[in-house]
């Protein structure tokens, strides 16, 4: 019987040799994930090296090895990263909502914009544009999917409280079953991930957002 390839996550647990303690090792470790993101956007994963990230990057191999054993450790930290910034934009984004008992519409297309900018567009990340689009596809197309779905189960168990909160306190009666929510949530990303992996130019326009929105809108909202 054929083995499966180890999984990235399982090469890369331990993905940095060691943590930058100084502002210069910080931008050392900032321009190897740029240019890793790089080469994957222009050239693709498959073309990926130590050796090309290190050039790309404008360091010796042995710069590269002082942080990270292998590409794929890079590749883990760049998401782990990304992965980590987008949970806690939303986690802020629904503290504050309900410290301010914000609409629910607005915190739906609030949240809505958050999950196409995190999983799907890259905006707001360190990375420039593109690059931090094509990281976003390794994620999805590798194994990096489940920890981007259990983030998902994450944030929409606080939206669950917060329209629940909303639903018995305002003025907007609305659907906040489990399997409401669940379709809600599973819907707006799974239509995030098929333009992600499709490089559909959609993830950019508005017209995209609020597509989704009156989706979820029309699930949620009771007549």
């Amino acid at each position: 019987m054929a083995t499966s390839k180890p999984s990235i996550a399982r090469k890369a647990a331990s993905f940095l040799r060691r943590e930058p303690s100084q502002a210069r090792a910080q931008a050392t470790m900032e321009t190897l994930y740029e240019a890793t993101a790089q080469i994957v956007e222009q050239e693709g994963l498959e073309a990926l090296s130590t050796n090309k990230i290190a050039a790309k990057a404008g360091f010796s191999i042995g710069t590269l090895y002082q942080y990270f054993p292998t590409k794929e450790a890079i590749l883990a930290a760049i998401i782990d990263r990304e992965r980590s910034r987008v949970r806690q934009g939303l986690h802020d984004l629904l503290t504050d909502a309900q410290a301010r008992e914000q609409p629910p519409q607005e915190v739906l297309r609030a949240y809505i914009r958050q999950l196409i900018e995190g999983f799907g567009s890259g905006r707001g990340s360190s990375l420039y544009r593109k690059a931090a689009r094509a990281m976003i596809r390794v994620a999805w197309q590798m194994d990096y999917q489940e920890h981007i779905l259990a983030q998902v189960r994450e944030t929409s168990d606080r939206i669950a409280v917060y329209l629940a909160h909303a639903d018995q306190h305002g003025a907007q009666r609305l659907h906040v079953s489990p399997v409401t929510l669940f379709v809600v949530t599973r819907a707006v990303v799974g239509v995030v991930r098929c333009a992600s992996l499709e490089r559909s130019p959609l993830l950019g326009l508005p017209e995209f957002e609020d597509e989704l929105v009156r989706l979820a809108w029309r699930m949620l909202a009771k007549e």
